[in-house]
């Protein structure tokens, strides 16, 4: 609604934007970095934890889509609340792409993924199974039979396993994993994404409005960037979601530029409401 009139070519706060919303600021360009050299080094596992809102979603999707074909298949799931053989099932039948028996044993589970691992290095693929929300991952079965999925090889002396498992959840994620002492040795890499600091969110909203076709200093005071970042508190799906209103704001009131008093008062609208 509010594009035509700030002359953008699409609105620039979107959650869920394509590539260009991405904004390579350090802190996630050296996450990414890491993850990279640790899947294609297959390594067993790898971690990537946040605030929630942080870009862990966007920065995994970026990922995914940027590794060789030998790494794959690529699976992806949100944990789903199981125990740990219904668990087993579960990853079991997405990574295969097959469906396992209702009533079938973990034992014949656990095989049907051995051979189908098997068959992958065979061909000289190396297999990615992504866990989102991880940091749900709050039972010892579940994190057992994570774990347990790491022992299988692939009959191949180059992976430290048959899969990579890259773990992607809050911030308690990384003690979860520490309270398992045999998981957490097969972690390689353990990445933990800050807020952006002033500076970092100033950037992020020019580059959010450049990939629209705008420059930060036609469309945002500079006192509400400022703002902006202070009620974001450095996390880019709160600060996405204080501009978008904000700017809609400016908009009815046929206001030249988003000052700080709107950002204000979308923030006390937002705190206020239940």
């Amino acid at each position: 609604m509010y594009e035509n009139f700030f002359r953008m070519t699409r609105r620039p706060f979107e959650n869920f934007g394509d590539e260009s919303a991405y904004y390579p600021s350090e802190i996630h360009q050296t996450a990414i970095l890491k993850l990279r050299y640790a899947i294609e080094a297959r390594r067993a596992a790898v971690a990537i934890c946040g605030d929630s809102g942080i870009g862990k979603t966007m920065l995994v999707d970026l990922l995914a889509k940027q590794l060789p074909d030998e790494l794959s298949p690529v699976t992806r799931i949100v944990f789903p609340r199981l125990d740990g053989d219904q668990l087993l099932g579960y990853l079991t039948d997405k990574v295969t792409r097959t469906r396992g028996d209702a009533a079938e044993p973990p034992r014949l589970t656990l095989a049907r993924l051995e051979s189908f691992l098997e068959e992958n290095t065979a061909s000289g693929k190396h297999a990615i199974v992504i866990v989102d929300e991880a940091h749900l991952l709050d039972s010892n079965t579940q994190l057992e039979t994570l774990r347990l999925l790491l022992n299988l090889t692939g009959k191949r002396a180059e992976a430290e396993a048959a899969l990579t498992l890259v773990l992607v959840g809050q911030s308690i994620l990384l003690s979860l994993i520490e309270q398992n002492a045999s998981l957490d040795e097969r972690v390689s890499e353990k990445c933990l994404l800050k807020r952006f600091s002033a500076e970092q969110s100033a950037a992020y909203v020019q580059h959010r409005l450049k990939s629209v076709g705008c420059e930060l200093s036609k469309v945002f005071a500079i006192d509400a960037v400022d703002r902006l970042h202070a009620r974001s508190q450095g996390i880019p799906r709160r600060l996405n979601r204080l501009a978008d209103i904000a700017l809609m704001v400016a908009f009815a009131e046929e206001a030249s530029r988003v000052t700080a008093e709107h950002i204000e008062g979308v923030h006390q609208e937002l705190v206020a409401t239940p």
